[in-house]
């Protein structure tokens, strides 16, 4: 007996040890209140649209306990996770299947069994506003998910600038609205609460939201915050995650060189890990040991191998590849043609191009979601004469660099490791100069 109890100690001694090995590992997850050590960001919150052939309507959320008072009241939901609303009503019939796969392509998702449930879910939490008797704005919130807004509280939404409407941690937890909503925990509908902050623009006339809430868990003595897809939902359909700072402030937020966002390497004490998401049923991130240096790795971090392509140019056809443009700085500038920011920055990328010596440095920008006729009134328009590659089905180059959206821009040294991104104007410029000299 004693001998089979200490061969049941060594196997187990063996399977802990094997795990600690696996590269595969899953840490579990614990929320907390605010935007840690993230940038905070916000989504736009729109009522529902009166047109009775809009492809949402049979989701629509049907709620009583509107005021009688109020005047040009309108109603409206926030999804707490929209794949799981997507994919719930598919199997209601709510939504087409023509629709279910239109929006597969659009999003790039492929439905996934494991995080999501066939089984309704209370997903989504209602709002109304209007205005009072005295003809100022009001809302309410569905705060306990039960479509009935005569038990919940009437607030005015706090206004924000839009110049600077990236709320901060001390703003949204005083002004959060904890609300509740269901979500598939291990294989089951489970009860959650979240902390839900609405604001108003007065200037356009409309709301933004977002969820202040971020998760939290540990590897090897290091404390890691994970952010779901920028605080604009809970899917964590393209966590961030970043290691922790104990005395992270406002002031003092992680930047996007330091975010790990999903598919990108993180570093723990001199080890390297791929980010691979969060397992929403387990509640766990999932992480990958790597075992190669990091000069073999490619991905679209600084210090890290850019991704090679190959295209044509737009205008002469003549291929691209980024692996013949090694010995160069190379800027790549991912944009399109009705991005505002993106057209505002042609003129200082003309003037950087023309002032450059063009041995040493170059300019390709890859052009998305644009169409062909527009480009070409772009480029002649604005007299633009680096290459301009068109990212299609074919060469995938945006799907590559994981673009999610525009001006994006990466800048490469000689050897293609990835040395800054997003800079631009006289940022971009000075850093090429200081480079190039």
């Amino acid at each position: 007996m004693k001998l089979r109890t200490l061969a049941l100690v060594g196997i187990c001694t063996t399977y802990l040890l094997s795990c600690t090995n696996e590269k595969i590992i899953k840490l579990p997850l614990s929320e907390k209140k605010g935007y840690g050590p993230f940038q905070s960001s916000m989504g736009g919150v729109s009522p529902y649209p009166e047109d009775e052939n809009n492809p949402w309507r049979k989701t629509q959320l049907k709620v009583s306990g509107i005021p009688n008072t109020w005047m040009d009241a309108k109603l409206g939901d926030i999804d707490t996770d929209i794949y799981q609303t997507v994919y719930q009503n598919y199997f209601l019939g709510n939504i087409s299947e023509e629709r279910f796969i239109e929006l597969q392509k659009a999003w790039n998702w492929t439905p996934d069994s494991i995080n999501l449930s066939q089984k309704p879910l209370k997903s989504k939490i209602a709002f109304a506003f209007g205005k009072d008797s005295i003809g100022m704005l009001k809302m309410i919130v569905d705060a306990n998910n039960n479509l009935d807004l005569s038990d919940d509280k009437v607030f005015t939404p706090i206004e924000v600038d839009p110049n600077n409407n990236l709320p901060i941690d001390s703003l949204a937890l005083s002004n959060t609205i904890e609300v509740v909503f269901e979500r598939f925990l291990n294989n089951k509908a489970t009860k959650v609460k979240a902390p839900l902050l609405i604001t108003h623009m007065s200037q356009f006339n409309m709301f933004m939201s977002n969820f202040a809430q971020y998760a939290t868990t540990k590897l090897n003595g290091e404390e890691i915050a994970v952010r779901s897809d920028n605080f604009t939902n809970l899917s964590y359909k393209n966590p961030s995650i970043v290691k922790m700072d104990n005395n992270i402030g406002d002031s003092d937020k992680s930047g996007n060189d330091k975010v790990v966002e999903l598919n990108e390497y993180i570093e723990i004490k001199d080890k390297i890990y791929k980010n691979l998401g969060v397992n929403k049923n387990e509640n766990v991130l999932v992480l990958e040991r790597v075992d190669l240096p990091k000069k073999q790795l490619f991905s679209t971090q600084v210090g890290y191998n850019s991704y090679d392509f190959s295209g044509n140019d737009f205008k002469t056809e003549v291929p691209i590849s980024l692996g013949d443009l090694k010995g160069k700085y190379v800027l790549l500038d991912f944009w399109a043609t009705w991005c505002g920011p993106c057209i505002q920055e042609i003129p200082n990328l003309n003037g950087l191009y023309q002032n450059m010596d063009r041995s040493k440095f170059e300019i390709i920008s890859i052009v998305g979601d644009s169409t062909a006729e527009s480009l070409d009134k772009m480029i002649e328009k604005h007299s633009i004469l680096w290459p301009q590659v068109v990212s299609n089905d074919i060469n995938r180059i945006k799907e590559e660099y994981g673009i999610k959206g525009y001006p994006t821009t990466f800048l490469l040294n000689p050897d293609g490791v990835i040395i800054a991104k997003n800079l631009r104007g006289k940022e971009l410029e000075n850093k090429v100069t200081n480079l190039i000299n």
